[in-house]
């Protein structure tokens, strides 16, 4: 019988295999637990848009909202920022047209809940057809 004696020829291996699946486990529960937070990086300037101008719009009612929370419809200002008189107006200016595109057209730097006021009239006057009004960007420059 033969024994081998001596060193062996063949060197010790170190087996990676275990280490990497150990690694991307790891690397997983670390990518589900981590929270991430995008709210302090939302930086909002609106609004711009590159859409081409609408060349006819014979059955529409223009809302504008001032920065100040004022509101004028087809460009007649309105004494109340309620949305009742709101919804009114609205419901007046729709008369005759039955199915009325409301455009609203809300400064930039307009309350969000200016803008909410509206909708909430526009959904009260049953106007159900509305869009919002945006500078072209090239105009902007």
């Amino acid at each position: 019988m033969r024994f081998h004696s001596g060193p062996p020829d063949d060197e010790p291996e170190i087996n990676l295999i275990p280490f990497i699946d150990v690694l991307l486990v790891i690397l997983i529960f670390l990518m589900l637990s981590t929270t991430y937070s995008r709210f302090t990086e939302l930086k909002v300037n609106l609004p711009t848009a590159d859409a081409e101008k609408l060349q006819e719009r014979p059955k529409e009612i223009i809302v504008s909202v001032a920065s100040d929370g004022r509101y004028s419809l087809d460009r007649q200002p309105l004494d109340s920022r309620d949305v009742d008189a709101l919804a009114a107006a609205m419901r007046t200016a729709a008369a005759g047209k039955p199915d009325a595109m409301v455009i609203v057209s809300a400064d930039a730097m307009a309350v969000h809940q200016s803008v909410i006021n509206v909708l909430d009239a526009a959904r009260r006057a049953g106007l159900s057809r509305i869009t919002f009004a945006a500078q072209n960007t090239a105009a902007k420059r």
